[in-house]
């Protein structure tokens, strides 16, 4: 049977039929139906079941709002779990199927939960019933909740996503959210200050609810006023506006998030399926709108029973109602409206039931007029249990006096006042304030999300900050707009007077209850939160068991969890709550509004991560030319880095030992580009770097160089490497390959949440520079012969650059950073030149190094240069459990400094342990090499009857320069222990034997580096 009306429907183009599918079943739509309005014009009014007891439920929403019409989409690598109906927009070839029952929608045995069980399965049953006996819990109590747990059935794991994803970044003066009239009239008056607009609005059409509720607008009809402004709007060059787009949430300093549906309408088109924005704006304006409330009555949930306001909505937009004899309750002046365009559409009002004893405004009189009986005082006692309303029985609203009637009807249309949607507002701090009149939280202007500096980068526009008349939302929206553009530095010329026509409405009565006066029976089929089957009984049960709090009754009940987020069960559950504690509303407070506004899709969160760039390869700009001359690649982190250049013939083995060898006794070139290079700057930089560095980095000269240590908060070494002194104001340190973005943000969170108010900026500049590190006996030569040939260059003597200092200046023609320092022990300069010279400049260095023996190296001989050197390795010799005492560094550690990260960590007594052990250096007594990672074991034995260990191999490696094999290890007393031998057992069965040994191999006092 189908409920679509003749004429009615503004969004639907009725010569346009389509086709889809419901649970298998054929069905017809019309082009810009829902999949919910389809739904209705099909009268499937049973969507789904809900989570807990299985009950029949029907649509209850028209909007993001929706709890119970959440349905499977798609089929294979496009299904989908989880979609609302309200927003799904119906394309030919759609299926849908409903969730949350076996076997079939019509009949499911979960629903022996609502008939036997529910008595069981009241607030916190999960956390009663299944703590004894434990026996019961693996083997019934588990299995049964996992098997009930989620909404929802899960893709499945072995098919691929079919769509695509991206991500889109936007910077804009104003962001304005929501397409409405308020969000319409603000961002018009934002954009003719000269503020760059962005507009986002969720849904498919412009205007909000106004079409729909009627009115006029500087003389003219609301649809003709939203048309007019919208195309003046997409005149303007400084707009951009965007529909089927949702702003998902606000965040600190001016960050939101925006989720665009862009081919969901209109599958298979190509391109990507959804966008997710990522926008900074100077202002954001949330014209959000509001959501109106639920009744509290018994059979609340049963299919038929709707917001008064979104059958309207179906009514105007889609021309289908959910009945044919409606029974209408209100405590508002609002629902007559509902009243008003159902009969003018040829829809029986049975009776319009007003809470209020003295009734309302003037839309009472006119739907009086119509001859619909509206009786006041009165409420709905209960609606008859089923699968759809056939009957609903009726009282008065105090509960006293008078037996019940019941009237015959097929769906019920209620409305419990309006809440401004303020999600958005509270994401990022903005706080809430009660409205007595309204019965509403709406955000409070003087408690606003503010910014570093201290000013408010939110405002809210039309009923998102409370009014609900239309006058009234219009000269909000134009004020937001106005106040945005002065924040963002584009004041307004003056804020325009815009004149619209309504009807003067009767101030609304708080109904938290049907009947005030309900009994036990009836509260216990009141239903608060549809999606997650929360009673009125249950909040109060919670509140007699002691969860005064709202956010611990919220866990307790789960009121407001999962997708729902409080939109349409949170004032009636804090009403309620409050009313079973005896508090006001506005002490009991509000629960924790979380982003995203309502779910985003899981792809659109990876956007372009996936597959094969799952993890973007990051490759230095000499990448082409080390994969076409042998390298070996090695994954450091998620760059990639030559192991070892391979020639014709060669083990990679081979090649480790030639590159040694070639660098200890020629030249060697490495590219160092993936080092961290981050560049701190500002007033407090030296301060700041003393902070997070063991040594003194604010007494370091412009031009000079230190090697520092960097440790966590607990005490632990965590990076190193070379600190540059730019100018009075600047450092660059370099930091390990693999710990660049780590430090970055390890440096950033505590200049925001503990030294906020220091001077100081980082920025990480890794991949602006390429860096060489021209390494060996000849790198002098080299470097000047590039000069020379160049016809001059800086001066590369040891005296006028000598070791741990730094120059600008030219090399071989090319601008360049020259550090005199060395990480092998050899003669190096390491050199930095723009990302877009390096490959340049490299092949220059080869070129010109053919006479000097030129070789690039590897990661794997830089090990071994450094390992030769006594060089500690962060990842090698550290683990997460390591000091820089431990490692022989106290010379890095500042004795004149107060604090500094991880100081007092490591005053602590463990830390401070003389059995902690220590760093030395290995040597096999038959030369061979140690495992990596081998422990060594002493006298007796420990709790397991296994050897005690004494120490353990950090690193290990065959030294050509050495022709034997070196090692660094851990020892317990190690330095005390010189020319003891460490019995070492290895995987492979044999014992390896070591004697103790300094751990510098090679060139103990420098020579080499310093010539």
């Amino acid at each position: 049977m189908s409920t679509r009306l003749a004429r009615q429907g503004r969004l639907i183009d009725r010569s346009k039929q389509i086709e889809f599918s419901f649970n298998g079943r054929k069905l017809k739509g019309f082009a810009g139906d829902t999949l919910a309005s389809a739904l209705l014009a099909n009268d499937q009014m049973l969507v789904g079941r809900s989570f807990k007891y299985h009950r029949p439920r029907g649509l209850v929403a028209a909007g993001s709002e929706e709890p119970n019409a959440l349905v499977g989409l798609g089929v294979g690598d496009r299904f989908e779990p989880n979609q609302r109906a309200t927003t799904t927009e119906l394309f030919s070839g759609l299926i849908a199927q409903s969730q949350n029952h076996w076997p079939s929608l019509e009949f499911d045995v979960g629903e022996i939960n609502s008939k036997l069980f529910s008595r069981f399965l009241t607030a916190g049953f999960y956390y009663k019933m299944f703590i004894h006996p434990r026996p019961f819990w693996k083997h019934i109590y588990e299995p049964f909740i996992r098997q009930s747990a989620g909404l929802g059935k899960a893709p499945d794991k072995a098919l691929k996503d079919a769509d695509n994803y991206e991500h889109f970044y936007f910077y804009c003066d104003v962001l304005v959210i929501g397409g409405g009239v308020a969000g319409l009239q603000a961002a018009k008056t934002a954009a003719e200050a000269g503020a760059k607009v962005l507009v986002l609005e969720e849904k498919s059409y412009w205007g909000g609810r106004t079409p729909v509720d009627g009115g006029r607008i500087d003389g003219l009809e609301a649809e003709a006023w939203i048309a007019r402004t919208v195309a003046e709007l997409d005149a303007m060059d400084n707009v951009t506006l965007r529909q089927r787009t949702m702003g998902a949430g606000v965040y600190d300093h001016g960050y939101i998030l925006g989720y665009e549906r862009l081919t969901d309408h209109v599958p298979g088109q190509g391109g990507p399926r959804h966008r997710l924005w990522r926008i900074r704006a100077r202002q954001t304006i949330t014209a959000t709108g509001a959501i109106e409330r639920p009744l509290s009555f018994a059979g609340n949930d049963v299919p038929g029973v709707m917001l008064a306001a979104a059958m309207r909505d179906y009514l105007v937009n889609w021309g289908v109602t959910p009945g044919k004899k409606i029974l209408v309750a209100t405590n508002n002046d609002d629902a007559y409206r509902t009243a008003i365009a159902l009969h003018e559409a040829g829809v029986e009002v049975v009776r319009l039931l007003d809470t209020r004893e003295t009734g309302g405004g003037a839309l009472a009189e006119t739907v009086r007029g119509l001859g619909i009986r509206v009786e006041c005082g009165r409420a709905i006692a209960k609606v008859k249990d089923g699968k759809r309303v056939t009957r609903v029985a009726i009282c008065a609203q105090n509960g006293e006096g008078g037996a019940r009637e019941e009237i015959e009807c097929d769906a019920v249309a209620m409305s419990g006042g309006w809440s401004p949607v303020v999600h958005l507002w509270s994401h990022c701090g903005g706080k809430l304030i009660w409205d007595e009149a309204q019965a509403h939280f709406r955000p409070d202007p003087e408690r606003a999300p503010t910014g570093h500096d201290g000013k408010a980068f939110v405002v809210t526009a039309g009923s998102a900050s409370g009014p609900l008349g239309l006058q009234a939302v219009m000269a909000d929206g134009a004020a937001a707009g106005a106040r945005a553009a002065e924040a963002a530095g584009r004041p307004a010329q003056g804020v325009a007077v815009i004149e619209t026509t309504e009807v003067d409405e009767a101030q609304m009565e708080p109904v938290w209850l049907m009947p005030a006066k309900a009994d036990i029976g009836l509260r216990m089929k009141t239903w608060l939160d549809y999606q997650n089957d929360v009673k009125v009984s249950d909040v109060q049960l919670a509140a007699r068991e002691g969860y005064e709090s709202v956010e611990h009754t919220k866990r307790y009940t789960t009121l407001g969890m999962a997708t729902d987020q409080g939109k349409l069960s949170n004032i009636n559950g804090l009403a309620i709550l409050a009313d079973a504690l005896g508090a006001d509303i506005p002490q009991v407070g509000t629960t924790t509004f979380r982003p995203p506004y309502h779910p985003i899709s899981m792809g659109v969160i990876g956007g372009e991560a996936r597959g094969e760039i799952f993890q973007p390869l990051r490759k230095t700009p000499m990448y082409d030319w080390h994969d076409a001359n042998g390298a070996h690649w090695e994954p450091v982190g998620h760059w990639r880095r030559p192991y070892a250049y391979l020639r014709a013939g060669e083990t990679v083995d081979d090649a480790v030992n030639r590159e040694v060898k070639n660098t200890r006794d020629n030249l060697g070139l490495l590219d160092a580009s993936t080092l961290g290079k981050l560049i701190v700057k500002g007033p407090d930089a030296g301060r700041f770097l003393d902070m997070l560095y063991t040594n003194m980095m604010s007494t370091l000269k412009v031009g000079k160089c230190r090697y520092g240590l960097m440790c966590s908060e607990n005490g632990f070494l965590s990076d190193d490497g070379v600190v540059a002194r730019l100018d009075e104001e600047t450092f660059l340190c370099h930091t390990t390959t693999g710990g660049a973005n780590r430090i970055h943000a390890h440096m950033e969170e505590w200049l925001q949440t503990e030294w906020w108010d220091w001077k100081v900026y980082v920025t990480n500049a890794t991949e602006q520079l390429a860096q060489v590190a021209v390494v060996g006996p000849n790198a002098r030569k080299v470097l000047e012969k590039l000069n020379a040939q160049a016809g001059g260059g800086m001066d590369l003597s040891k005296e006028a650059l000598a070791f741990m200092e730094w120059k600008d200046g030219e090399i071989g023609g090319f601008q360049a950073r020259v550090y005199r320092i060395s990480f092998s022990g050899e003669l190096s300069y390491e050199i930095a030149v723009s990302a877009s010279e390096g490959q340049a400049f490299w092949s220059l260095l080869i070129e010109a190094g053919k006479e000097f023996g030129v070789m690039p190296y590897g990661t794997e001989c830089l090990h071994i240069l450094r390992a030769e050197k006594g060089f500690i390795m962060i990842g090698d010799e550290t683990d997460g459990t390591v000091i820089p005492q431990d490692l022989g560094l106290h010379w890095a550690i500042s004795k004149k400094k107060e604090d500094f990260l991880g100081k007092r960590a490591q005053e602590r007594s463990h830390m401070a342990d003389p059995d902690r052990w220590q760093l030395v250096g290995l040597e096999t007594v038959d030369g061979s090499v140690l495992p990596d990672g081998a422990y060594a074991v002493g006298n007796g034995v420990n709790g397991n009857g296994q050897k005690n260990t004494i120490g353990r191999v950090t690193s290990t490696y065959y030294s050509a320069t050495l022709d034997r094999g070196i090692a660094m290890g851990l020892v317990k007393h190690g330095p005390k222990r010189m020319g003891e031998i460490l019995d070492f057992p290895g995987l492979d069965g044999k014992l390896y034997q070591a004697r103790i040994v300094d751990p510098v191999f090679f060139d103990k006092d420098g020579e080499k580096q310093n010539v």
